[in-house]
């Protein structure tokens, strides 16, 4: 059996819950706990012969409680690392050794933030209950995760290109990639509260349910950890990366060994909110009643005798009320006298209920030393079937007649209002509202509820239930896929080169046959060579699918108009103005289309999914027409047709139409009101243009990248940072399981555009581990210019 942790000391100095704790990077050995006292405090080993640590740092701005705490490691511009903290006035601070303010501050949150966790090269992944996670570069927001529908509770990054993890209120936990949602984890019953990772394929999660889940990312649940009785709040790894440590509602700290729970730790505090295992392999909690506390297995690094006594004794005087889910409906006739307690336990952490006199006494079983060890006195109100030792309730040190748990909306947690009868009610309820930074609305809700439960009425919510809920949270054959495409629109050197296919052959046209998707696509114009200068990036025009056999089209049209379901079939005179608009297109943009074109076309597109590829391929090259594009762009209608596209593109529907989709929104970048369009649209256009690489279909993986080509063209230069980042992490996680040469090409293209010139953009690109992939592609030799562009870009990382 592992050697057990003792109390090696206690720092006393926060003048609220200590809400977080992090082993701290400088000076060696130091320590960081943040509160609701709306500090930070850094502390360092004491000089003294007595284990034990000293304040050597405050840090102070923050305007409501702090909630969370991580450390970035040094960089150029700080070589000490930073400390950031993350508060309920919804702002992040990020501080040196310094100065006690912050050298800046991060805002974009809408709510408070409570998960922070760091990641390579200083990203930054925050959680807050605004639903949302945000990552944060160079003291930029470069991406928001959008999914959740609750509370963000726990943010962690996974050590392998760009993966991240968000745990929620809303019981799920969601893994990211370049913004997307790859994969939702399910099984806890209630919030996510807590991550910690493993390795590349592993992680864990700790919840209100009381459990502790191991999980594989391919989201399997390998195995669960019970023993917990209350919300766990936080989760930390021991030295060796697979034992680990949590802390509980349940007052306790309990440490996991060999998936067992090898020691229970009780603290003289209810809620335990948090726990950090510290490189010297001792542990540190925060706790509720400002204290935070170091635990050691190091003999010399042990209290002395006399300050583990002082523990053990807080820890037994602990009043523990009786109305809770271990010790509801207890009958002091039917417990055991102290003579019990020479009967061995069965587990660590069991716990037992002795009759002591007119007292009732709550001791747990510590395997290590063979001994029942007592963890507080049950105390209740009268008429409860446990009568206390007095008529007092203990709390913080003191007693009051009555202690409260209030529960309040805005996702705050349990409250405690403790209050004597000899207290005028208003004022009791406005020191509450003034200590725990609430607005002056509760006032009156707050008296009226003091002056209601001192009058002999029972309060439902002063104890947890077992259905509580948490108050945080609360061949004339189109054939798609076929070949016989010989061209595509070429992304050649420098520059230019950027419109058609050229030859005037449809990129989706082989001889008379209209097949979109043809395995040819990927063929390039001309066979680049390896060029002395970089003739590649950045690109100054858009990538546009221009190229067509109107007469292959129309006639699929009228072949499947001859077939569909009558209420969607088109009449002669719809059929001649969509003939009529496809000879107008068939020569460039053609001329100004008339009313009834527009009115054919947007009929042709209310065909079925199956049937409506002929559409989307006539819109593909209609999109280009000024008229067309601000006829169906414009900021009124623009939101409504691309949701329609995108309906008719859903997951169940044909390669061809997710193909034709995203060549039609390459097409929209060639008019002002399209590109409006497609940054406005641009996160949910995102999602699913990597959604759709799950299609095994080179022409659409093609499409993909040369969207995301365009959105680098459209991006470069500008100052909007989230885009950016948004654009590179989707090129970084297409090129990481590319193998078409052509698409490679230009998602290389896309990012030498965007990061040549642009350090935030190389940030992030560094923090997805881009170079890894890069490199990979610098020895590919056929095409000639995949490598090549490849050596460039690696240039800029």
């Amino acid at each position: 059996m592992a050697v057990p942790f003792k109390l090696s000391c206690s720092l006393t100095g926060h003048e609220s819950d200590v809400r977080a704790v992090a082993a701290g990077l400088f000076p060696e050995g130091s320590i960081i706990t943040a509160s609701r006292d709306r500090t930070a405090r850094l502390w360092v080993p004491s000089s003294d012969s007595e284990p034990g640590y000293q304040e050597a740092h405050c840090m102070s701005g923050h305007q409501n409680f702090v909630s969370c705490l991580c450390v970035l490691p040094p960089n150029e511009k700080y070589a000490q690392g930073l400390i950031l903290t993350g508060s309920n006035d919804y702002k992040i601070h990020a501080y040196t050794l310094e100065s006690p303010l912050p050298v800046y501050v991060l805002t974009g949150h809408k709510n408070a933030v409570c998960a922070l966790a760091s990641g390579k090269f200083g990203t930054l992944l925050s959680g807050s209950w605004d639903t949302t996670a945000k990552v944060w570069l160079n003291e930029k927001n470069v991406m928001t995760l959008q999914g959740h529908e609750a509370t963000v509770w726990a943010v962690a990054l996974l050590p392998t290109q760009g993966l991240m993890l968000t745990g929620s209120a809303d019981k799920t936990i969601k893994m990211w990639r370049a913004g997307r949602c790859e994969r939702n984890f399910t099984g806890h019953t209630d919030c996510v509260r807590a991550l910690a990772v493993l390795s590349e394929v592993e992680f864990l999660s700790a919840s209100n349910d009381g459990t502790v889940r191991r999980w594989l990312t391919t989201g399997d649940c390998v195995h669960q950890y019970d023993g917990h009785v209350g919300f766990i709040y936080s989760i930390s790894l021991l030295g060796n990366g697979q034992d680990f440590v949590t802390s509980s509602e349940d007052r306790t700290v309990r440490v996991w060994t060999d998936g067992q729970c090898s020691q229970t730790i009780t603290m003289p505090a209810q809620t335990i909110w948090s726990v950090a295992c510290l490189t010297n392999g001792d542990i540190l909690v925060g706790s509720s009643d400002g204290m935070a506390r170091i635990f050691t297995r190091e003999e010399s690094r042990v209290a002395p005798q006399d300050s583990q006594q002082a523990f053990e004794n807080q820890v037994g005087a602990f009043a523990m009320p009786a109305k809770t889910q271990t010790f509801d409906g207890i009958k002091m006739e039917d417990l055991p006298d102290k003579s019990d307690l020479a009967n061995q336990g069965t587990k660590e952490g069991q716990t037992k209920l002795i009759r002591n006199g007119k007292t009732v006494e709550a001791y747990q079983w510590n395997m290590a030393e063979s001994k029942w060890s007592k963890i507080g006195d049950v105390v209740g109100s009268e008429g409860d079937d446990v009568t206390p030792s007095s008529g007092k309730v203990h709390y913080e040190g003191k007693e009051y007649d009555y202690v409260f748990d209030v529960d309040l909306e805005e996702g705050r947690p349990n409250l405690k209002l403790p209050y004597n009868a000899s207290d005028d009610p208003w004022l009791a309820a406005q020191k509450f509202i003034h200590d725990n930074d609430l607005s002056q609305y509760y006032l009156e809700t707050v008296a009226n509820f003091i002056i209601k439960n001192t009058k002999g009425v029972t309060i439902e919510s002063s104890a947890p239930r077992p259905d509580f809920v948490d108050p945080f949270t609360g061949g004339s054959r189109y054939v798609p896929g076929s070949r016989g495409d010989p061209s595509l629109p070429s992304v050649g050197s420098g520059g230019g080169g950027g419109g058609g296919g050229g030859g005037g052959h449809d990129p989706f046209t082989g001889g008379s046959s209209y097949r979109p998707g043809g395995s040819g696509a990927a063929q390039p114009q001309a066979t680049a060579v390896t060029q002395s200068t970089n003739q590649y990036f950045p690109k100054k025009d858009y990538v546009s699918f221009d190229s067509a056999n109107t007469q292959a089209i129309l006639g699929k049209i009228t072949q499947l108009n001859s077939t569909i379901d009558a209420s969607c079939r088109l009449d002669d005179a719809t059929l001649s103005h969509l003939e009529s608009l496809l000879a107008c297109m068939s020569n460039g943009q053609g001329g100004t289309p008339t009313g009834q074109q527009l009115a054919a076309l947007w009929s042709l597109l209310q065909w079925p999914q199956d049937q409506v590829f002929p559409g989307l391929d006539l819109l593909r090259l209609a999109i280009r027409n000024p008229a067309v594009n601000q006829h169906f762009c414009n900021s009124q209608d623009g939101p409504g047709f691309f949701s329609h596209l995108f309906s008719l593109a859903a997951n169940s529907s044909p390669a061809a139409n997710h193909m034709l989709l995203y060549r039609a929104l390459c097409n929209c970048f060639t008019q002002s009101e399209g590109k409006s369009l497609l940054v406005a649209q641009r996160e949910t256009i995102g999602v699913s243009a990597m959604g759709s690489l799950t299609i095994t279909n080179k022409n659409l993986r093609i499409a993909v990248a040369t969207l995301v080509l365009n959105y680098a063209v459209l991006l470069q230069g500008g100052s909007d940072v989230e885009a950016k980042s948004q654009c590179v992490a989707m090129a970084i996680t297409q090129l990481g399981e590319e193998k078409e040469p052509e698409a490679q090409f230009r998602l290389l293209v896309c990012l030498g555009t965007l990061l040549a010139g642009d350090e935030n953009s190389q940030a992030i690109a560094n923090s997805l581990d881009a170079s890894v992939l890069i490199k990979r592609l610098v020895s590919v030799s056929e095409p000639a210019k995949v490598g090549d562009c490849a050596r460039y870009v690696n240039q800029l990382l």
